[in-house]
C-alpha cells in the first residue's frame, strides 16, 4: 500500500507542476499572440468582459499528460510489465483523440474569429468514430465485457452485440457534457477534480492500479488547471480540454468495467446536457417558449442571480452527492 501511494502522489504531483508551467507560458503564448475567446452575443451579457481570454488552453494539460505518462510506460516497458497496462494506454489514447477533436473545433474558431468551429454533426461523427475504434480495440485485446453490471446489485446483463451502440451513446454523452459544462470559469475543471477524487478512493479501496495512475492524472491536471481557470480565468480549456476531460472520465469507468456507474459519476454532465436538449425541445414544440433561463444549467442560474463562485460550489458539491451514491453503487 506504501509504494501504492508513493506512485500515486508521484504521478498527481508531476502532472500537477508540468501542467502550471505548460498553462503559465500558453498564457504568455496567446497573450503575445492575441489568441483569445470570442464571446456570443446569446450568452450572459457578463460575460462579454471575458472576451480576448486566451483559450485553447486544454493543451497545457494534455501535453503534461503525455510527457507524465511517456515516462511512466518507459518506467514500466524497463520493467517488462508494459503489456500490463494496455487499459491505460487505450483510455489515455480515447481521451487525446477526443481532445484532438476539440483542439480542430477551437482551430477553426481562431481561423474564423468567432464562437463556432466545427459544426455539431462533425463533432458527434467524429466522436462517434472514435469511440467505436475505442470500444473495438479495448474488446480485441480482452479488456472489455459487453456484460453490464447493474448498480446497487451484484447483477449482469448479457446484453452481447447490443452492448456496442450502448456504450458509443454513453462515451459519446458524457464527452459532449463535460464540453456544455465548460461555461463557468472553474467549473468543468473542479467537478472533474471530484470525480478525479473518487476514482482515487476506488483505486486505493480495490488495489486497482490502473484506475489509481488515471485518478492521480485527473487529480492533477485538474489542480494545475484550476490555478489560472478559477475565477477570474486568466485562460479557459477550449473544446480541446473539456472534450480530454469528458473522455478521460467516461473511459476511466469503462476501464473500470463499470459502464453505468460511469454514468452516475458524470450525472452533472448529463444534466447540463439534457438540459440543453430540453430547451431547445421545448423551444421547438411550444413556439418559442423556454424551460430554462437560458441553458445549460450553470446559465439559467447565472440569471438567476448566482455568482460563478456559487455555481461552482453548488454544482461540484452536487457532484460530490453523485459520487457518494456511486460509491455504494459499486
Amino acid at each position: 500500500m506504501k509504494d501504492f501511494a508513493i506512485v500515486f502522489a508521484s504521478v498527481a504531483i508531476a502532472v500537477l507542476i508540468v501542467t502550471a508551467i505548460s498553462e503559465y507560458f500558453l498564457i504568455k503564448l496567446f497573450r503575445a499572440r492575441r489568441v483569445g475567446q470570442k464571446i456570443l452575443d446569446i450568452g450572459p451579457n457578463w460575460h462579454k468582459a471575458k472576451e480576448g481570454t486566451p483559450f485553447m488552453g486544454g493543451l497545457g494539460f494534455i501535453l503534461s499528460t503525455l510527457l507524465i505518462m511517456a515516462v511512466f510506460f518507459l518506467v514500466k516497458a524497463i520493467d517488462g510489465t508494459s503489456s500490463e497496462y494496455i487499459p491505460l494506454c487505450l483510455t489515455l489514447v480515447f481521451a487525446v483523440a477526443n481532445g484532438a477533436i476539440g483542439f480542430v473545433d477551437d482551430y477553426c474558431k481562431l481561423l474564423k474569429k468567432e464562437n463556432e468551429g466545427l459544426t455539431s454533426k462533425q463533432k458527434l461523427f467524429l466522436q462517434i468514430v472514435v469511440a467505436a475504434a475505442y470500444l473495438t480495440v479495448m474488446s480485441y485485446t480482452g479488456n472489455l465485457s459487453t456484460d453490464l453490471h447493474v448498480p446497487f446489485t451484484d447483477l449482469y446483463l448479457r446484453l452481447g452485440w447490443f452492448f456496442y451502440p450502448i456504450a458509443i451513446l454513453v462515451l459519446t454523452g458524457v464527452v459532449n457534457g463535460a464540453n456544455l459544462t465548460d461555461g463557468v470559469d472553474g467549473l468543468a475543471s473542479s467537478i472533474t477534480f471530484v470525480i478525479g477524487g473518487f476514482f482515487a478512493v476506488v483505486a486505493f479501496a480495490t488495489g486497482d492500479e490502473q484506475l489509481l495512475i488515471l485518478s492521480a492524472v485527473l487529480l492533477g491536471v485538474c489542480l494545475g488547471f484550476l490555478f489560472f481557470n478559477f475565477h477570474p480565468a486568466k485562460i479557459f480549456m477550449g473544446d480541446t480540454g473539456s472534450l480530454f476531460l469528458g473522455a478521460l472520465v467516461i473511459g476511466s469507468a469503462f476501464g473500470m468495467g463499470k459502464e453505468l456507474i460511469g454514468l452516475l459519476i458524470s450525472a452533472v454532465f448529463i444534466i447540463e446536457m439534457l438540459s440543453s436538449f430540453l430547451q431547445i425541445l421545448c423551444f421547438k414544440l411550444f413556439h418559442g417558449k423556454r424551460l430554462f433561463r437560458m441553458a445549460p444549467l450553470h446559465h439559467h442560474f447565472e440569471k438567476c442571480g448566482w455568482n460563478e463562485y456559487q455555481v461552482v460550489a453548488v454544482f461540484s458539491f452536487a457532484e460530490l452527492v453523485f459520487c457518494v451514491l456511486a460509491w455504494f453503487a459499486l
